[in-house]
């Protein structure tokens, strides 16, 4: 159990969260998109792939005034070992694929409810440049989440209407 926090620490905190999961997302994405076999959602991964990389980038600079480097916590610990080891079975199989694409949206949505709370912390510390800065990233997560979670949707129509020789349900030989 870790000790709680308050004030600057919680920041530095959630600022060390949001730069491992960040770094998890970018870490997670060039390898599935090395392995993905289907190719709308792999264009779709490298597309949010270099916003993410940006937005890692961002992070670490918002994050130093607070002494947040990116530190490997509970949560952020979890959630990159979960990525790290769907990924790894992504090449198997195109089921193991799809539940890596799935925990890669996991984790953005994860960064979407942490920009929204720096949003809100910024304000209340009349802090402009990462109020705006939170704003972009909370907006361009939930975007680029949905831009996966559609081409997710795809793949998942396509892994269903295949039977068990990789044809097309319906297709002759």
């Amino acid at each position: 159990m870790s000790e709680a926090k308050y004030g600057q620490e919680f920041i530095k905190h959630e600022f060390n969260e949001a730069i491992a999961v960040q770094q998890a997302i970018v870490e997670g994405s060039r390898q599935l998109a090395d392995v993905h076999p289907d190719a709308p959602s792999k264009r779709a991964i490298a597309s949010t792939l270099k916003k993410d990389e940006r937005f890692l980038k961002d992070l670490r600079k918002l994050g130093q005034p607070y002494g947040a480097s990116g530190e490997l916590e509970e949560v952020a610990g979890s959630l990159k070992q979960l990525l790290e080891e769907t990924v790894q079975s992504a090449g198997e199989a195109e089921s193991e694929a799809y539940e890596a694409h799935a925990v890669l949206i996991n984790l953005k949505r994860k960064q979407q409810d942490s920009a929204a709370a720096m949003v809100k912390i910024a304000r209340e510390m009349k802090e402009t440049e990462l109020r705006d800065s939170a704003k972009e990233f909370h907006k361009a997560q939930k975007e680029t989440a949905q831009e996966l979670a559609d081409a997710l949707a795809e793949f998942a129509v396509t892994i269903a209407t295949k039977n068990g020789n990789g044809r097309a349900k319906g297709s002759r030989a």
